[in-house]
């Protein structure tokens, strides 16, 4: 993981997440577009870049998570490591798109609010039961 393109993003959901399953792991799914803001100093007045569409994936509890919590049109921050591929289209026009492997996804807070539920962790054994019944010592 050294050497691995890291990266964060600020953006807007641009459609549903879909929710498929890759072996035993659930994978979630959706684009996320970010488009920058820019002031120009010479027209005194605040502009919108170019778009930018990335593809984001985010695996196993995180995608579960992901498909419950995040809805079309949300402003989310992604956080996550970034891979390109490049191929050729049918129209003969090479083609390159942005793939981000989440590792965390979360609404963007400076849009707007959000309530959090903390996902239940599944009690292993005599002691995950043990646990289960004191409660995780954390104040919700």
């Amino acid at each position: 993981m050294l050497n691995e393109t890291m990266l964060t993003l600020q953006g807007w959901v641009g459609g549903e997440v879909t929710l498929r399953h890759a072996g035993e792991a659930p994978v979630a799914g959706f684009r996320l577009a970010v488009t920058p803001r820019r002031f120009n100093r010479r027209s005194g007045e605040w502009g919108d870049g170019p778009t930018v569409w990335y593809s984001v994936n985010a695996w196993r509890g995180l995608a579960d998570n992901v498909a419950t919590s995040v809805r079309r049109g949300d402003p989310v921050v992604v956080h996550g490591r970034l891979t390109t591929s490049s191929w050729v289209n049918s129209a003969g026009v090479e083609v390159t798109s942005m793939e981000v492997d989440a590792v965390l996804v979360g609404h963007d807070l400076t849009r707007g609010t959000s309530s959090f539920a903390r996902t239940p962790r599944p009690a292993s054994g005599a002691a995950g039961a043990e646990e289960a019944a004191a409660g995780d010592g954390v104040a919700a």
